[in-house]
């Protein structure tokens, strides 16, 4: 019980932070034998000479900056640029799977959507982000194409048309 009031003790002591030059450590031996270490002095208690604590000080004066919040104005000249597949490029998968992924510049806008086009029509819904996988996609040439929608649905961009083939095995 001792040695957790002690240890508890030390643990409090060595958490409080205390100023080098003012704060004195004594020590004693108490009627059990046990070393101990506190702050208040009592009869027969040492005082612990202590090395001054390590103080670094800056040789350069630090410049700060004030962190600019307020909002930019994004410029709306958007660009919708398809980055996979590659233009006319053959992509072998008898799943008929095809991962689409495009790039928007400058910068994706809260309530931007985008509409992939498969062949000239719309392929499934509009979404928040440039990563579509085709599913089971015909063998043969297909065109893909992306539009890049407002709030309000309306075209703002419109990607570059891509050229690729599927080919699938066939048992013929």
């Amino acid at each position: 019980m001792i040695r957790f009031l002690l240890l508890t003790l030390f643990t409090f002591s060595m958490a409080t932070p205390v100023i080098g030059s003012t704060a004195k450590i004594y020590v004693w031996v108490n009627e059990k034998g046990q070393t101990v270490y506190s702050d208040t002095p009592r009869p027969g208690a040492e005082e612990v000479k202590t090395k001054p604590s390590n103080v670094i000080k800056s040789s350069k004066r630090v410049e700060t900056q004030t962190l600019d919040i307020n909002t930019k104005k994004v410029d709306d000249n958007y660009q919708l640029i398809i980055t996979i597949p590659k233009n006319n490029s053959t992509i072998r998968d008898n799943t008929g799977s095809v991962f689409i992924q495009a790039i928007i510049k400058p910068i994706f806008k809260r309530g931007l959507k985008i509409q992939l086009m498969l062949d000239d029509e719309p392929y499934k819904k509009p979404q928040s982000h440039g990563k579509f996988s085709l599913r089971n996609i015909d063998r043969g040439e297909h065109q893909i194409k992306m539009k890049l929608l407002n709030e309000k649905g309306k075209v703002i961009a419109l990607s570059k048309a891509i050229t690729f083939y599927m080919h699938r095995s066939s048992v013929n």
